[in-house]
């Protein structure tokens, strides 16, 4: 069954929701492109508790850039919620464990896992550098986030993996095989349509339906889509979309955050129907 999850996206320290594909690339500018939907002015840890109280599993904490402030709030969130919080942005071989110990159930590994490819110049997800994250904080620890943007190739559609504040794309493309072999490393993969995220627009039906599809058989863990959600109907939408495999995430239509389409309380209960 699909499943609400929760969302802390943290920009310049602040709780933000925002329009995923307007994200400045480099830190050491001024971002005069970001677009902002919500700015909060309840620190992260209003959000953890909330998350927590009501049981809201598997959410997850997004820093979104290198700002010190950043990893601050993301502290912050653990500290309310121990063992309870996903954490990703800027996490890499050197400080994954460090999260963990500050409270986080899992790390979210995204741009630091990319390589680029002499020949083609482009950027590639190094499955050695996936190895050696899994050997050092475990499989059941460890998320990818294969977050995207939209292509269209010779007529049909298709998504390749964006990095970098989802401003460079790369080689690879989502399919059914390499999620298979990413799936190998990871207890959950993560991916939020970049094109679609923050627009309240409605989710990207054709890629959560292909999600579902490719997602591999036996995997034990869940795919995390974010983007576009709209309304307490896309949880049954994702659930039939996704025959249940996909999890969804929302974000700026929430109450919460100061959208107006999507009560948390309904999200809650929805997770809770089959519990009760």
């Amino acid at each position: 069954m699909t499943k609400f999850r929760g969302c802390i996206d943290i920009h310049s320290g602040q709780v933000k929701q925002i329009v995923g594909g307007t994200l400045a690339q480099d830190d050491n500018v001024a971002d005069t492109t970001t677009r902002e939907n919500f700015v909060l002015t309840k620190p992260s840890s209003y959000y953890a508790e909330l998350y927590k109280t009501n049981n809201v599993q598997g959410s997850h904490v997004i820093k979104l850039g290198l700002n010190p402030a950043n990893d601050e709030a993301a502290k912050l969130a653990c500290k309310t919620w121990p063992g309870g919080l996903q954490v990703g942005g800027g996490i890499n071989l050197d400080n994954a464990l460090e999260w963990l110990k500050y409270g986080a159930s899992h790390v979210i590994l995204t741009s630091w896992l990319f390589t680029k490819d002499e020949k083609s110049s482009l950027m590639q997800l190094d499955f050695q550098k996936l190895q050696l994250l899994k050997e050092k904080v475990g499989k059941d620890r460890l998320i990818v986030d294969l977050s995207c943007r939209t292509v269209i190739e010779n007529g049909e559609t298709a998504w390749y993996v964006a990095m970098n504040k989802w401003q460079t794309l790369t080689a690879e493309k989502l399919s059914k095989e390499f999620l298979e072999k990413v799936c190998a490393y990871c207890d959950e993969i993560l991916i939020h349509a970049a094109d679609v995220e923050g627009l309240c627009q409605g989710i990207d039906q054709q890629l959560v339906e292909n999600l579902g599809k490719w997602c591999p058989h036996g995997f034990q863990g869940k795919i995390v889509y974010a983007g576009g959600a709209k309304s307490i109907s896309d949880l049954e939408l994702v659930d039939r979309l996704s025959q249940g495999l996909v999890d969804l995430t929302f974000g700026s239509a929430l109450d919460i955050f100061g959208g107006s389409l999507v009560k948390f309380q309904d999200l809650v209960e929805w997770n809770n129907r089959d519990s009760t």
